[in-house]
């Protein structure tokens, strides 16, 4: 295809998108870490200036992409550029600098390169190629291993990094393997996991088997051809469970036993009866409820090995001042608490360009990169963040509709693997900012400040713009 006909083609409403999102990003820097004493919008002195840089180069990496590169070379060299992406997760953990208690940068002279960005691009790219292939089967447990090697062994180098934030969004290709034939069993399961790691924290274990057991019971009313009787069952024999743990408070029994292994004892005798109906019925929707039983009790019982062991101090004081376990409005909930104050300050209209209190006096911390949509809050009020919100929803609605277009199974599932990364880090991010979600440190694609996640979300966005032009062939 000769370049007049390209350019014709490209998807321009995704790639307008995407220069409104950088060019609002770059405005917020600027507000956010504005100097009168460095008042000019291109100083390369301050981030904004650097930022403008950012954008430059980006243009470029974008137009490379475009215009040079042939893209059959994407699912060619697949999966060497993901064990080169791994290489690199490796040796940053060595070789890299540390930043904010994370090991997870390349210092290459001014520039600082994070892998994990990089990261997502290629474990993408080697999903779309793995199951693209003629005799790939997702149903089948070998593909199902294989896939999940790819998607986690990022991830726990990742996590050896200590950048736990990073490794959380490569979950959102679960959502990938959903729209590629995945039983909505494991989706569910996920949502159950972090419904129950939350109940865990907050409360304690023994609330969180309550919460497991009532839901098992209820799924298995709403499968079976007796609902009622379910239900009855778990009105009687919830209070049951609930008060189980006054055993231990009976004279004449001898056990000395926990709270949660009284309750343990008691659920085992509904348990065993499922096992029973599921043998003898054969029923599969009853080994899947089961099987999500036992997997969940492992889940609540290694919250807390997880919470102590693999989160940061920080972390950790950030989750429980999000839960309510503790409110620590000068240490872990500062960033929050004050985000919140930005954003609320900000009003329909906001207070104006150069004009937000928060912002001008820097009560706010990491609002160039983590916390830039305070500033956007602050600054131009509810309309401006509605607006903010609606480009992205227009970008990820964009990027899936192109997806289902394709002819070519490789570019529709790397679409819905760029779709489901933009939408992870923008709900986290923005989530972040109002006080529904921990902060984890994950910047807002093409806003917040940094070239590296920059770079990075632009040549995962502009490969995918490439790949879409292949259809017209």
């Amino acid at each position: 295809m000769i370049a007049g006909q390209l350019y014709r083609k490209l998807d321009w409403p995704l790639i307008a998108t995407w220069f409104a999102l950088v060019l609002i990003g770059w405005i917020s820097v600027f507000a956010s870490v504005y100097d009168e004493e460095h008042a000019h919008i291109l100083d390369v002195s301050q981030r904004y200036g650097m930022q403008f840089i950012w954008i430059i180069t980006s243009l470029i990496i974008a137009s490379f992409i475009l215009f040079v590169i042939n893209p059959k070379l994407y699912n060619v060299l697949a999966w060497i550029l993901y064990f080169l992406g791994l290489l690199m997760l490796f040796v940053v953990i060595f070789a890299g600098v540390e930043v904010n208690g994370s090991k997870s940068w390349f210092m290459i002279g001014p520039v600082r390169v994070q892998p994990a960005e990089l990261a997502k691009i290629t474990t993408s790219l080697a999903l779309a190629s793995m199951m693209s292939a003629y005799n790939f089967r997702l149903k089948t447990f070998s593909s199902l291993v294989k896939v999940g090697m790819v998607i986690l062994t990022p991830m726990l180098l990742i996590i050896m990094e200590k950048e736990t934030g990073s490794a959380l969004v490569f979950a959102s290709f679960l959502f990938v393997l959903y729209r590629e034939g995945l039983s909505g069993w494991y989706l569910t399961f996920g949502i159950l996991a972090i419904v129950l790691f939350v109940v865990t924290l907050a409360f304690s274990s023994f609330t969180s088997m309550i919460l497991l057991f009532v839901i098992i019971v209820i799924a298995r009313a709403a499968f079976s051809k007796r609902f009622l009787q379910n239900i009855l069952f778990l009105a009687i024999y919830l209070p049951i469970l609930i008060l189980s743990p006054k055993m231990g408070e009976i004279k004449f029994i001898p056990w000395a036993l926990t709270n949660i292994e009284w309750l343990i004892i008691f659920m085992c005798f509904p348990l065993l009866y499922y096992v029973y109906k599921a043998i003898r019925e054969k029923t599969r929707y009853m080994k899947y409820i089961l099987l999500s039983f036992f997997v969940s009790t492992a889940l609540i019982f290694s919250v807390q090995f997880f919470f102590d062991e693999v989160l940061q101090d920080h972390q950790r004081a950030r989750i429980e001042n999000l839960l309510g376990v503790t409110e620590d409005l000068q240490g872990a909930g500062y960033n929050v608490h004050q985000s919140k104050i930005a954003i609320g300050s900000g009003g329909l209209f906001g207070k104006g360009f150069l004009k937000g209190t928060q912002t001008k006096f820097n009560f706010v911390p990491e609002q160039s990169t983590d916390f830039i949509f305070c500033t956007v809050g602050e600054e131009w009020g509810f309309a401006g963040s509605v607006i903010v919100i609606g480009l992205f929803l227009f970008l990820l609605i964009r990027i899936l509709t192109l997806a289902e277009r394709q002819k070519d199974n490789f570019t529709r599932i790397y679409g819905y693997a760029l779709a489901s990364v933009i939408f992870l880090h923008f709900f986290i991010n923005i989530g972040m900012t109002i006080g529904i979600m921990p902060v984890i440190g994950i910047p807002l694609p093409f806003v917040s400040y940094g070239g590296s996640s920059l770079w990075a979300f632009t040549i995962f966005l502009f490969i995918f713009i490439r790949l879409d032009i292949e259809r017209w062939k």
